[in-house]
């Protein structure tokens, strides 16, 4: 008895003598890591623009301007995103006579699905509804419901800026030139395929 006795008082003595510090300590490969970064929200890009223009045949076969887009993310693939573009610089059929001055904006909004794709490489489809004005031209009306989809590529330079490529094809409906109140002002339905290059920002 008197052995069993001594032999526990040896075997607790070391953890009475220690210093506090030692054992508070933890072991490091079991600890927590550092906290990851939080996803980001929001994203906004910039970029150069490029518009047919079908619905002035007599003018220049396409616009060039720019685009500006917000997208709000809700989970990890889904967004919402507003745009606003707006097409000046006549290219293509420049040989005519009279190409007019046609300009062309649009303001648009709708839900996007995005995805990595591989390593730095991402993917976008979209939706989007809202209206395009044709400008210089007279055209009626002077704002048309538009409507259309899309879908584009993005490749990340960090965390937060990535360049991007988009495409996609906006239906809107104006009276054909020289269409007057006899006629009804009656619309023609257009499709014109854009594509856009430009930086994102996410935060």
């Amino acid at each position: 008895m008197k052995r069993t006795f001594l032999f526990l008082l040896l075997a607790a003595a070391p953890a009475v003598l220690a210093p506090p510090r030692a054992i508070g300590q933890v072991n490091r490969e079991a600890a927590p890591g550092p906290a990851q970064a939080a996803p980001y929200k929001y994203e906004v890009f910039a970029g150069l623009a490029y518009s047919r223009i079908r619905q002035v045949p007599v003018s220049f076969s396409g616009l060039v301007g720019g685009k500006i887009s917000v997208a709000r993310d809700w989970g990890k693939y889904f967004q919402l995103m507003g745009s606003a573009d707006y097409y000046k610089v006549g290219t293509g059929h420049a040989g005519l006579s009279n190409p007019g001055d046609p300009s062309v904006y649009t303001f648009l909004v709708g839900p996007a699905l995005h995805a990595s794709l591989y390593e730095n490489l991402s993917g976008v489809v979209f939706g989007e509804v809202g209206g395009e004005h044709t400008g210089g031209e007279h055209m009626t009306p002077s704002i048309s419901f538009a409507g259309g989809f899309g879908g584009g590529l993005a490749y990340s330079l960090g965390r937060n800026w990535a360049v991007q490529l988009t495409g996609d094809r906006v239906a809107a409906s104006f009276s054909l030139p020289n269409n007057t109140p006899q006629l009804a002002n009656s619309t023609n339905r257009t499709w014109n395929v854009r594509g856009t290059f430009g930086v994102v920002y996410r935060f």
